[in-house]
């Protein structure tokens, strides 16, 4: 038995492989979870790929999110700091 442990990555390209195959999401997902266990996608994610995949998008690779907005500025924070000296470095 391999030592091999798949990413998110190699598991979505898996599902490549069996959308080609004309697999259906759910066979595909029996697939994964025969294969590598706790390691599999879950049912949903495949559903959602092969969804994807059907109108003609086979990108799997993880999507740039950016960083969420402030939710405050800065010199709200310092002035907090400013009025509790225990939680300023010492």
């Amino acid at each position: 038995m391999s030592n091999f442990v798949p990413g998110n990555y190699d598991l979505r390209t898996a599902l490549i492989f069996c959308y080609h195959l004309k697999k259906t999401a759910a066979e595909s997902h029996r697939m994964l979870v025969e294969t590598y266990s706790e390691y599999a996608l879950g049912k949903s994610q495949c559903f959602e790929w092969f969804k994807k995949f059907k109108s003609d998008d086979f990108d799997v690779r993880n999507e740039e999110h950016g960083k969420p907005p402030k939710k405050f500025e800065d010199s709200e924070l310092q002035a907090l700091l400013d009025e509790d000296d225990a939680q300023t470095p010492q």
